[in-house]
């Protein structure tokens, strides 16, 4: 079993910033990766950002440039630093265990509880 917590969510203006935490335990170690991801209200959940076990990250292009994912491996913790917000990046973010296999991240069944952005004026 895994268990995946994130928390740091909020209400923020347009150019603002938050920081996304995604805490990890039970057997995390069979995943080779972690990736966030963000379903929209009426829209499909997206893959945001990816990091293997080893730092190499990969993000979509929309979020390029403004977000970045990085992990601790000491506190099975996966951090999602967003910068730049803009109205679009309305959410919520969700964290996930999976495995990547060249430039495809396949997602386990293991996802967190979610945590709301918004991003507002």
């Amino acid at each position: 079993q895994v268990q995946l917590v994130e928390s740091g969510g909020g209400l923020v203006q347009p150019g603002g910033s938050l920081r996304l935490s995604c805490a990890a335990s039970g057997s995390i170690g069979r995943f080779d990766a972690m990736g966030w991801f963000r379903q929209a209200p009426g829209k499909q959940r997206e893959l945001v950002a990816t990091i293997t076990s080893t730092g190499r990250t990969n993000a979509v292009d929309s979020v390029k440039g403004r977000f970045s994912i990085s992990r601790d491996n000491a506190k099975n913790t996966v951090y999602l630093q967003m910068n730049s917000l803009k109205p679009e990046d309305t959410a919520v973010y969700y964290c996930n265990a999976g495995v990547i296999s060249g430039p495809r991240y396949t997602a386990s069944n293991y996802w967190g509880q979610g945590t709301q952005v918004t991003v507002s004026s």
